[in-house]
């Protein structure tokens, strides 16, 4: 089939953001104690398939790439095995010098799931510089670390479902169309699993009309969204927001959203 005759499933959809000027302090595993307060509009959500091949990091912040993997079983060693395997998909898309990993997420919707684990629905960037260096200099040998951080470095998080997505999907915004102004400062408390990590701090994103959003419908498990969350470049675009919604058009029998998104630092 052509590019020409795809079918292009565009979504309307409700987009939750945050209320423009606000600081939000959110609680990933009891998330009733957060104060996000939300700010919601009517958005369309477009199919990215379409264009895919010519979206660049430079250009949008975010590419889907075809990545499969052998991992079916995201635990223990496998999943050490998936982050190396994740690590060496960045360094050959950004070509970075070194690639670092952290904060591996399996995320469902399935009834009874924890709220570290559930899809996390509000437009926001996860994470900022202040917490893109924690993570180098926990990861990194002291010298390395501050030698790393001299030069450019990103924060890229890839997305992969593990089963075809038929609920719960995730979108992503250009990152060309988010200007720095409509980011507010969002401290996470107990974020990536861990009741006693130190606070994460990154942003939520706030209403604008000229931010454009897209979604893979029916996403595969061979199929990777790959996105800029940070960039030590000042002039460069980055800053992805990104966020669960609701496809009203999903089933009332749909499967649960099975995914897992694992956070890279990407140092040139």
């Amino acid at each position: 089939m052509s590019e020409a005759d795809a079918v292009v499933c565009d979504v309307e959809t409700t987009m939750k953001y945050v209320v423009r000027g606000e600081k939000a302090t959110f609680h990933a595993g009891d998330r009733a104690k957060s104060y996000w307060p939300v700010d919601e509009h009517p958005v369309t959500i477009h199919d990215v398939r379409p264009i895919r091949d010519r979206l660049s990091f430079e250009r949008n912040g975010f590419v889907l790439v075809d990545a499969p993997t052998d991992v079916s079983e995201f635990a223990d060693s496998e999943l050490e095995r998936y982050q190396r395997q994740v690590e060496a998909l960045v360094q050959r898309l950004t070509g970075a010098a070194r690639v670092v990993s952290f904060g591996p997420m399996l995320r469902t919707n399935a009834t009874g799931a924890h709220g570290h684990n559930q899809p996390a629905h509000g437009a926001h960037v996860d994470y900022g510089a202040r917490t893109v260096a924690d993570f180098t200099r926990d990861m990194l040998p002291v010298d390395e670390a501050e030698r790393r951080l001299e030069r450019r470095h990103m924060l890229i998080n890839v997305w992969r479902p593990i089963v075809m997505v038929e609920s719960a999907p995730l979108a992503v915004c250009d990152a060309s169309t988010v200007r720095r102004e409509d980011l507010f400062d969002s401290e996470v408390v107990g974020g990536l699993g861990d009741f006693k990590r130190r606070s994460l701090w990154g942003f939520n994103l706030a209403y604008d009309p000229g931010h454009r959003w897209y979604w893979v419908p029916h996403m595969q498990p061979w199929e990777a969204l790959v996105f800029k969350l940070f960039d030590s470049d000042p002039d460069a675009v980055q800053h992805t927001a990104h966020s669960a919604f609701e496809d009203p058009n999903t089933p009332p029998d749909a499967a649960p959203r099975q995914s897992i998104e694992v956070r890279t630092i990407a140092y040139l």
